[in-house]
């Protein structure tokens, strides 16, 4: 359109500038589609893309008829707004704020309705042009809604790019970007939140360590990149085995840690002990590789007076006992004891041991 007032209204002009007009807008769906994550554009939209861009080579040049062509521009753009519109309310991510997504959404369904009146009128004759973007009142008012709505569509992206930023951010700052787990920070902060709620309650909650055997030896053997492998591995099995409510996260290298809301440390043992059995019956986790990870574990329950530390420190405990009793097992912490971290006598520890 810059093109137009430039260099005047000749017929190539004209055609030039609107036939990049209709295929820019068709692009600008298509970005916003795969900025959604959902089909760029269907078969249909690119044949009638060519449809247009013939019938307006024919409406300038062979059989001129400036109504029809700026129906049919109008009538293009319109469909392209109301589809963004649609697509932006459609696709929006449930648990991202609303506000950019409503502000895209009324922009561009602002400059469907402007270009569909435009194209009823032109398209019915109830408004007649002589030369292209004549200045009538109601090309006035479109170039007017044009004017307002296209860089607020425009701000809009920029909108919910930055929304795109600060989710990606966010998901870099919760979970482990190598398991997919949360991160050790996320856990703790969650952890925190369902200690106080157990508190106030006086209710309980379980907690495991989790620990991969003989983990050095893997990366020693084959590698980090197989390491990395194997602990995605892992994470994704215990992922998959725990219940909705459970919280797991990634609190050290070869290390995890899983809480149990609601459940004794008893009942926690026996989930814990079911996972460790799927864990080393899952075969290898390396590809092409003879590596069948093991899992060690310390469990030990919330009870009244304790901090989360306190809890994690004697699971932890519990986990030492596991490792110095032969590995591939899990020890619950005993009833009442005095705990010595480190200690690596299983039977001095003096936990229930789980092992299948």
């Amino acid at each position: 359109m810059a093109a137009l007032v430039l260099a005047g209204t000749s017929d190539i002009v004209v055609a030039v500038a609107s036939s990049l007009l209709v295929i820019a807008s068709l692009l600008g769906l298509r970005g916003f589609r795969q900025f959604l994550d959902t089909r760029s554009a269907s078969a249909w939209e690119y044949g009638g893309l060519g449809v247009i861009l013939f019938m307006l080579i024919y409406w300038t040049f062979v059989s001129p008829h400036v109504n029809a062509r700026s129906a049919m521009i109008s009538g293009f753009i319109a469909y392209v707004r109301f589809s963004i519109g649609w697509a932006v309310l459609k696709y929006r991510p449930s648990e991202r704020p609303k506000y950019a997504y409503y502000f895209v959404s009324i922009a561009a369904t602002l400059g469907a309705v402007v270009h569909a009146i435009r194209s009823v009128a032109y398209g019915l004759g109830l408004a007649q042009e002589t030369t292209f973007l004549q200045p009538t009142p109601l090309n006035v008012v479109f170039l007017g809604m044009a004017t307002l709505t296209l860089p607020c569509l425009s701000v809009g992206m920029v909108l919910l790019a930055h929304d795109r930023l600060s989710e990606r951010m966010e998901r870099l700052a919760t979970f482990d970007d190598l398991t997919g787990v949360l991160s050790r920070r996320a856990f703790i902060a969650r952890a925190e939140a369902i200690t106080r709620a157990t508190a106030a309650a006086k209710s309980t909650f379980s907690i495991a360590i989790l620990d991969i055997d003989n983990f050095k030896s893997i990366n020693d053997r084959y590698g980090h990149a197989a390491g990395d492998v194997a602990l995605a591995h892992v994470a994704s099995l215990i992922s998959r085995a725990v219940r909705a409510s459970d919280v797991v996260g990634r609190i050290g290298g070869e290390e995890f840690a899983l809480l149990l809301p609601s459940e004794t440390k008893e009942a926690a043992g026996h989930l814990v002990d079911r996972l460790r059995a799927i864990i080393a019956a899952s075969g290898s986790c390396v590809p092409d590789r003879d590596v069948v990870s093991t899992l060690s574990a310390g469990v030990d329950a919330f009870r009244e007076g304790d901090t989360l530390a306190s809890v994690m420190a004697r699971a932890d405990a519990a986990l030492y006992a596991a490792k110095a009793n032969g590995r591939n097992c899990v020890v619950v912490a005993p009833a009442m004891e005095t705990l010595t971290l480190g200690h690596q006598d299983g039977a001095g520890f003096g936990g229930k041991i789980m092992n299948g």
